[in-house]
């Protein structure tokens, strides 16, 4: 009786010492990758190039789940609302996390308590084109023509409140200037309207907007980025051309639930780097008009915080309405 005893006691401490050392194999079975844009746009194609790289740094399948609405915010309350044990993972967005909490009523999110931050992947920069027969060959030009001209200059967006909206409320609040926004159901509706010459000018990411400045469909007058764009070698920045103070970019980065243990933190987090240090993934995002800028998640969080005062403000000035 006192073998069986003992028996029994042995076995259950092995099966509790192989319990425990299970769980910090992370990761064990194939992650979810949520992403809050339809499949086929530039979110969704940047997440499964990611996806198949981190996937084979952490030695696991990585599958993209698409669950799309609300400017990405379904899927980041996906995200909260998952067990924190790293098998739900957010590519996220920036306006996500930087301007859609501003614009609709029905989301609370609080930035530093929901999710944990992982790193930032990629930064992507707009472009400002503007229609053949406008008279402006600059910025400035943009500006003056402006003034003079009160009411004919109008700018397209993909809605109230996107991100190439609000690139667009910030020039007009850091020049002074009067313009009206007219808003589309996405960004190639309004693109076809600043080359039929219906709007004047529009905010465009980089990468979907250079086919047609290289056909010579619209001209760029300027990036948003800091710099100079890679892809547009010759387009000055809106800093360069005289907006003091000027930058915009969008950005892609790797979130998951609150309160994600340190090793399984650590293990994402390094693995996110290798990515990023690997050239054909670097290559792939170059092609499609993104620059490679890695953070980690506590300056990738303060990097969110700072963008969202930013857009708030914006917002406010603008007299954007919530929804």
């Amino acid at each position: 009786m006192k073998l069986n005893i003992l028996a029994a006691v042995t076995i259950g401490a092995f099966c509790m010492t192989g319990t425990a050392h299970g769980q910090s194999e992370y990761p064990s079975q194939p992650i979810k990758l949520v992403v809050g844009y339809a499949p086929g746009g530039p979110v969704d194609t940047s997440a499964r190039t990611f996806a198949k790289y981190l996937g084979d740094e952490l030695g696991k399948a990585v599958i993209v789940e698409n669950r799309t609405g609300a400017s990405g915010m379904i899927a980041a309350e996906s995200t909260i609302r998952a067990r924190p044990d790293g098998y739900t993972l957010n590519f996220v967005a920036s306006p996500t996390l930087t301007i859609t909490p501003h614009i609709q009523n029905n989301t609370s999110l609080n930035l530093a308590k929901d999710f944990t931050y992982l790193g930032l992947i990629a930064d992507y920069t707009n472009v400002l084109v503007i229609n053949n027969d406008v008279p402006v060959k600059s910025i400035s030009d943009l500006i003056d023509y402006a003034k003079k001209h009160p009411d004919a200059v109008t700018f397209g967006s993909a809605g109230v409140g996107a991100s190439n909206h609000l690139s667009a409320e910030l020039l007009k609040q850091k020049t002074s200037t009067e313009m009206l926004h007219v808003p589309y159901r996405g960004n190639a509706p309004a693109m076809m309207d600043v080359i039929g010459g219906k709007i004047t000018y529009m905010f465009d990411i980089t990468s979907t907007a250079i086919p047609y400045i290289e056909s010579g469909r619209v001209r760029a007058l300027a990036v948003t980025s800091r710099d100079r764009n890679a892809g547009l070698p010759d387009v000055p920045s809106m800093i360069e051309a005289g907006v003091e103070d000027y930058e915009v970019t969008g950005w892609y980065g790797l979130i998951g639930p609150a309160d994600l243990p340190a090793d399984v933190q650590q293990k994402l987090s390094d693995a996110l780097q290798n990515v990023a240090k690997n050239k054909a993934f670097d290559e792939t995002m170059l092609r499609g008009g993104y620059t490679l800028h890695t953070l980690d998640g506590k300056a990738f969080l303060a990097k969110a915080q700072n963008e969202y005062a930013m857009w708030g403000k914006v917002i406010e000035k603008a007299g954007i309405e919530t929804n």
